[in-house]
């Protein structure tokens, strides 16, 4: 029998075709869109079960994350759907499948789609699948972060009929700066308009999650006169060579910044008091780092990367060192209650899944701490300040403002 928490049941009514719900990592959106296709799009009751009145096929797009991990799969099995249609109830069709295979399913007509995690940025293949399978299926988007800005917003509203096409959105609402040297969007226009079209989409699902977080921010240092140098002369200090774009200018700022054995120290500080202490970095560099100092420490440890998949430690002193773009997301751990940051990544939202690893309905904790390195330098108060404003770093705009 599925249980449905108090702020999940309570969205249920509000959920529509063409809605993002909208709800905090953790917070049990998997569970509530399923529980809405089995009952208003099946016609079944889930306390207690019953056999659905129909047999609408669902189709789940997700992370390739999650969907090798089989979360979606355990979620299904709860309402006693399943990929197999020999013993999905009602012999209902589920396919659970990755964002990057969403063109596979541009044909689908008639059946149900969940969309899970906000993909749909600009106007790609991804976007384009999209709307070509929301014109023919009834969907919902699920999301913690729906939009960093009003463009973000875009295929949402044309999938529901706001607007004909991008350019149609741009033509009513984007004004593009005037001295850039690349297309950037100064400011938008007629905002009641957009603010009422999203107030008519999101449904936001609030809960009262008996914990306390803290949050810190440690401050590391840096060689301030090699970053003179990389800023003021345009120089690589790795190779001996001169800078050649805004790319390269921001990854020696940031390799000078987040190479500094102070940052070492802080952590040894944190894993003092946390012995279960999970780690998220970015750069090879980080890692060789991180490595060479847990073993000199005697530390154990664990990685999540492109290249290992270790299981978390089980034991009660480890760090649990994670690579954002392959561990961001996809993966839970209620064993620990503490997340040190040791460098800063360029996408909010990729800030916000990382945090909620350890921010999970069913954690035993009452308290959790997450700590963030950052030096004073240009680059980290620059990242750290577009993080605090909800929008992700730019590293053209960065290079113009330091210019």
């Amino acid at each position: 029998m599925v249980e449905l928490r108090e702020h999940q049941a309570l969205v249920l009514d509000q959920l529509r075709t063409g809605v993002i719900l909208q709800g905090g990592v953790g917070s049990g959106k998997s569970i509530t869109a399923l529980a809405y296709y089995y009952i208003y799009e099946l016609g079944g009751t889930i306390k207690p079960q019953s056999l659905p009145k129909n047999t609408k096929s669902l189709y789940i797009i997700t992370t390739a994350q999650k969907r090798d991990k089989l979360e979606w799969d355990a979620e299904c099995a709860r309402f006693s759907l399943s990929t197999n249609t020999d013993v999905s109830i009602g012999n209902v069709k589920v396919v659970i499948d990755s964002w990057n295979n969403i063109g596979k399913y541009t044909d689908v007509e008639d059946a149900f789609f969940i969309f899970d995690e906000q993909r749909l940025v600009g106007s790609g293949a991804w976007v384009k699948a999209f709307l070509k399978i929301t014109k023919q299926n009834r969907w919902i988007l699920l999301t913690a972060t729906p939009g960093d800005v009003w463009i973000d917003y875009a295929p949402v509203f044309i999938a529901n009929g706001f607007y004909k096409n991008r350019t149609e959105f741009i033509v009513k609402h984007v004004v593009y700066s005037r001295y850039s040297k690349y297309p950037k969007i100064h400011h938008y226009v007629n905002t009641g308009e957009l603010i009422k079209h999203r107030d008519a989409v999101v449904v936001q699902m609030t809960y009262q999650h008996e914990i306390h977080i803290h949050k810190e921010v440690l401050t590391a240092s840096y060689d301030e006169k090699l970053m003179e140098r990389v800023i003021k002369k345009r120089w690589n200090i790795f190779t001996s060579k001169p800078i050649r774009n805004p790319g390269e200018l921001c990854s020696v700022q940031r390799a000078l910044v987040n190479s500094d054995p102070s940052r070492l120290d802080l952590l040894k500080d944190v894993h003092a008091k946390h012995p279960k202490l999970i780690v998220f970095y970015n750069f090879n560099y980080e890692l060789y780092s991180l490595r060479a100092f847990l073993e000199k420490e005697q530390i154990r440890y664990a990685e999540w990367n492109g290249h290992k998949h270790n299981p978390v430690p089980e034991d009660d002193n480890w760090v649990y060192l994670v690579q954002y773009t392959a561990g961001a997301e996809g993966w839970n751990c209620v064993t620990s209650n503490a997340i040190l940051f040791y460098s800063q990544n360029y996408s909010y939202k990729t800030k916000i899944q990382a945090e909620g690893r350890i921010n999970r309905l069913n954690t035993p904790y009452t308290d959790l701490y997450y700590y963030y390195i950052l030096s004073k330098a240009a680059i980290d108060l620059s990242i750290g300040k577009a993080l605090t404003n909800k929008r992700n770093f730019n590293e053209k705009e960065y290079e113009l403002a330091a210019a």
